[in-house]
């Protein structure tokens, strides 16, 4: 038997936009998650949502319909540890995906040559309160000892406003960071404010990649990337233009499909290729983040 999705879940847009922003070739989505199918890959117990069903086909789907070359694929909370939907999907690419695994402080080597052998390439470290009860500072230490030998890279997700409390925990890690959706600013503040230029200033001072992702989920006035509107969540983009402005050899994107924990809407997919170009403002910049970027972290020595 099926769990039924949590109450208000908002599923992904079946029916996206053809984008007017033509990606170039060799384009990745550095952000994505596959849900199940719950009757193949059944959710956790432990976990805080339940979500629709978004598996490989309809994620392969959309990469198809975007013009997108390559995808990573990011374990969702609502699997935990159990990596094997991720796995399933990477595996199905035939090359044309990464993943990112959840893993236990306790994963042996052999389980680690294992993903690494599928396609998987890094681990993600959730700090939000919200979505986790814990992140024992310890466990995850040995969890990056582990995997730095692999040249893995570790995945953060976290509030600005914990970075203070974070920062030398993140620092002391023995791999390339990854951090998600521009550190989640508050965008309610100055693009140039303390909070937000701390914020750059890690990402500076140490080996930190970022991903301008999740518009939708930073925004506070909008206007979303509904009906058509291609000039969607502009109070997000001076932060991400910021970000790819300093950074331009470091920074990704991704989709977030299929958009999990959404409250207020659903994002059109393909509205949210036409906010690249708002973010990265030239040819040469749009191919870094699109194209050389993620395949110098996640297929080095690879051509797209």
């Amino acid at each position: 038997m099926t769990a039924p999705k949590t109450p208000g879940w908002l599923d992904w847009c079946a029916a996206p936009a053809t984008p007017q922003f033509r990606l170039p070739p060799g384009a990745v989505d550095a952000h994505c998650h596959v849900f199940g199918p719950q009757a193949g890959f059944p959710f956790a117990p432990e976990r805080k949502y339940t979500p629709c069903d978004a598996g490989k086909d309809e994620l392969f789907a959309l990469r198809d319909h975007l013009g997108v070359a390559r995808n990573v694929i990011v374990q969702a909370t609502c699997h935990g540890a159990d990596n094997s939907a991720m796995v399933d999907a990477v595996r199905a690419a035939g090359g044309r995906a990464r993943g990112v695994a959840t893993v236990r402080p306790d994963v042996g080597e052999a389980e680690l040559r294992e993903l690494d052998a599928a396609g998987v390439r890094g681990v993600r470290f959730n700090f939000v309160k919200r979505l986790v009860d814990a992140s024992p500072r310890e466990d995850l230490s040995a969890i990056a000892k582990k995997i730095a030998p692999l040249g893995w890279h570790v995945v953060l997700y976290f509030e600005a406003a914990d970075l203070p409390e974070l920062e030398p925990f993140f620092g002391a890690l023995p791999t390339p960071l990854v951090i998600d959706h521009l550190g989640r600013p508050d965008v309610t503040k100055p693009v140039d404010g303390p909070e937000f230029g701390r914020f750059l200033s890690f990402a500076a001072t140490h080996d930190v990649w970022v991903k301008v992702s999740c518009p939708e989920r930073l925004t506070v006035t909008g206007p979303p990337a509904l009906d058509g509107e291609r000039h969607a969540y502009t109070d997000v983009v001076p932060f991400a233009r910021r970000v790819v402005a300093e950074f331009p050899d470091r920074v990704l994107w991704g989709t977030d499909w299929p958009h999990p924990n959404l409250k207020h809407h659903m994002p059109d997919d393909g509205l949210l290729v036409d906010h690249v170009p708002r973010i990265a403002d030239t040819p040469e910049r749009q191919r870094k983040l699109l194209v050389d970027n993620p395949m110098r972290l996640y297929w080095p020595g690879e051509t797209a």
